[in-house]
């Protein structure tokens, strides 16, 4: 069963402190956080790319719901990049529901971003 966690912003840094801080917990906060608050997306895309190559399955599909839910909320995404590397998390049994989800949204909310 989990918990609701209030992800309040964060500051650029102290949310990059916390994703190379090797807390899998932190790093996930701190990308969700940044994905539902920081009015840059791209800025936030790149870096939650970055997490889905994190050795932690958990970070990884975190990763993945954050690149949804900057979709939803810009209604844009680099298509190009993310599509890819999601799909790519769906051959993983621990990754592919949150890829599969992110991909819906990015289907449902940027469908037609060319970036």
């Amino acid at each position: 069963m989990s918990t609701y966690q209030r992800l309040d912003p964060v500051e650029r840094d102290d949310a990059q402190t916390m994703i190379d801080s090797g807390d899998s917990r932190a790093a996930s906060a701190a990308i969700l956080r940044l994905a539902l608050h920081d009015p840059d997306g791209d800025r936030v895309t790149d870096r939650a790319l970055g997490l889905l190559d994190s050795a932690d399955a958990d970070v990884r599909a975190v990763a993945a719901t954050a690149l949804g839910h900057i979709a939803r909320l810009h209604r844009s995404i680099d298509r190009e990049n993310v599509v890819p590397a999601l799909r790519a998390l769906l051959s993983d049994p621990k990754t592919a529901g949150r890829a599969g989800d992110a991909l819906d949204d990015i289907a449902m909310f940027a469908p037609h971003d060319q970036r």
